[in-house]
């Protein structure tokens, strides 16, 4: 899973800051918004993204991405409590039907011969990226999204690979032939799809943006 993990920062960090040079975004960007977005990066991009991988090799790809609908619920819960937003009843509905299906999986995975300890591998994953949507609300009020994000996934590969070489993994950042080519093509999408959710928090609320978001498993 780390090689997935870091081929996909490698794609992420090339594609972003190509579209920085590219791009001349309007405004200066801030000390603080810089800040905000590089530990969005640690927290989300690096420490979300490993936990995910690891949880799919550990309980497969449809229980690992229906457990992370929880994020929505971090998230929204966050943005209530440090953003001011409003508690709507769709919202409330939501977070409802999250938790109720969340429990149930639960039970039913440990009927598949799952322990908790595996489980609470992509539950992890969900808490990373439900706080990493509430960096990233504030780290737009001061910085643009193409540079913000480029900044969220480069500190996200700096500190994955620093910690692949202290913990004796080099050979998780070599990959070839149709892995690799099916890693590149999963970095392309899945960072296109964080930027346009990047984009989305500048436009919307965190209790909107977050829950549509996570049709993903569908």
């Amino acid at each position: 899973p780390y090689t997935g993990v870091w081929i996909n920062l490698v794609v992420g960090t090339a594609l972003v800051w190509a579209a920085v040079f590219l791009v001349q975004e309007p405004g200066q960007p801030s000390a603080r918004g810089l800040a905000l977005f590089a530990a969005a990066g640690l927290i989300g991009t690096f420490a979300g993204r490993v936990l995910r991988f690891v949880g799919i090799e550990q309980v497969g790809a449809a229980i690992t991405a229906a457990l992370m609908n929880l994020s929505p619920l971090v998230a929204s819960g966050l943005a209530i409590l440090l953003l001011g937003e409003r508690v709507t009843l769709p919202i409330l509905a939501g977070t409802v039907v999250i938790v109720v299906g969340t429990t149930l999986l639960s039970s039913g995975g440990r009927r598949f011969g799952l322990r908790r300890r595996q489980l609470a591998l992509p539950l992890l994953a969900a808490v990373c990226f439900g706080a990493v949507a509430i960096l990233r609300k504030l780290g737009l009020s001061d910085t643009g999204p193409i540079l913000g994000f480029a900044v969220n996934v480069t500190a996200a590969l700096v500190a994955f690979t620093a910690f692949l070489l202290a913990s004796g993994q080099r050979g998780a950042m070599a990959c070839r032939g149709r892995s690799l080519a099916w890693f590149i093509a999963a970095g392309v999408a899945e960072n296109l799809s964080v930027f346009l959710i990047v984009v989305a928090l500048g436009l919307g609320t965190v209790s909107v943006v977050t829950p549509l978001s996570s049709v993903a498993p569908i």
